[in-house]
């Protein structure tokens, strides 16, 4: 080692502010958006799991995005909060990995899985006499054991390369968790490499899926266009107005993240939109994904009265 290097052992994670009267109240914010991440996708998954009418294709997949929205933000929003309440804001060289390798797994999953999502309704939509032969489940396990075996393989790559490099003190991290890019900015030698690798799986993870989305989408526009009845322009819109809503924040955000002019700089901006994807996001798929949904809320009512009857 160098004398500007020493043996990293932790990092100081300096997150959003040092008022105290602000850090309670992000407290507070914070607590109340995760406890409804959890308890919104919690509740998607056990209704589609109990309820026969819900094992479909399209609620298949919904299952593995309230899944992986549960994992994404309990990776990052339990030690962020544990800061706020003025705990330490250090964390050990092996959790700062670890949040940074389930950070990216979750993510490029994600990414993955909502391109499936289009899929499946391209093929609801345009093929609807042939749905159940396309989307069988042999298929559907398939995709979603792609999603899962692509974002582990290609998140654990990029993650191993970035905890190989040397860093310097003093280890500060400008953000509320370990975020891949504010700690390559703590690294002793030329992160160019990384940095190269991070844009070549953005444009596989990003740009490829959100073409294959978009193509789907012109599909159903077009099929769309030749539905004469107004029932079913409604009932086409519902189905793909919220994979819409959420593709749209998710994968308009990642680019302006990651694939933007000065990407590669921590900022308040930065982690205003890492904010939105560990806590908003995963809060409001369930809602504008599921629960908006007929069959989902039929579901719920069913699940209440039981729990009711039962008391």
């Amino acid at each position: 080692l160098s004398a500007n290097e020493t043996t990293v052992t932790e990092f100081i994670l300096l997150g959003f502010s040092s008022n105290p009267a602000l850090q309670f109240c992000l407290f507070g914010l914070f607590c109340v958006l995760y406890s409804a991440t959890l308890m919104g996708n919690a509740l998607v998954f056990v209704l589609i799991c109990r309820d026969y009418r819900l094992h479909s294709p399209m609620y298949f997949f919904l299952c593995h995005l309230s899944i992986v929205d549960i994992c994404y933000s309990s990776n990052n929003v339990p030690h962020m909060l544990r800061n706020l309440l003025g705990h330490g804001r250090t964390i050990s060289f092996a959790g700062c990995g670890t949040q940074i390798h389930l950070y990216l797994i979750f993510a490029l999953t994600e990414c993955v899985l909502l391109a499936v999502m289009s899929y499946d309704r391209y093929v609801a939509i345009c093929h609807p006499l042939r749905y159940a032969l396309i989307m069988n489940w042999r298929l559907c396990l398939t995709l979603a054991a792609v999603s899962w075996a692509f974002g582990f393989v290609f998140g654990t790559l990029q993650a191993s390369l970035a905890l190989h490099l040397p860093f310097c003190g003093p280890c500060e991290v400008d953000h509320f968790f370990c975020e891949i890019l504010a700690v390559l900015k703590l690294a002793c030698t030329d992160t160019t490499a990384n940095k190269v690798l991070i844009f070549a799986v953005c444009v596989c993870f990003l740009l490829f899926p959100l073409a294959l989305i978009l193509i789907s989408y012109l599909h159903i526009l077009a099929t769309i266009l030749r539905i004469r009845s107004a029932p079913g322009w409604h009932k086409t819109f519902s189905t793909c107005g919220s994979h819409l809503m959420v593709v749209g924040l998710f994968y308009g955000n990642a680019i302006f993240m990651y694939m933007g002019p000065g990407s590669s700089n921590s900022s308040g901006k930065e982690k205003a939109l890492s904010l939105f994807y560990s806590l908003v996001s995963p809060c409001l798929n369930p809602l504008i994904y599921s629960l908006r949904n007929k069959q989902v809320k039929e579901a719920l009512m069913k699940l209440q009265r039981r729990v009711f009857h039962s008391m």
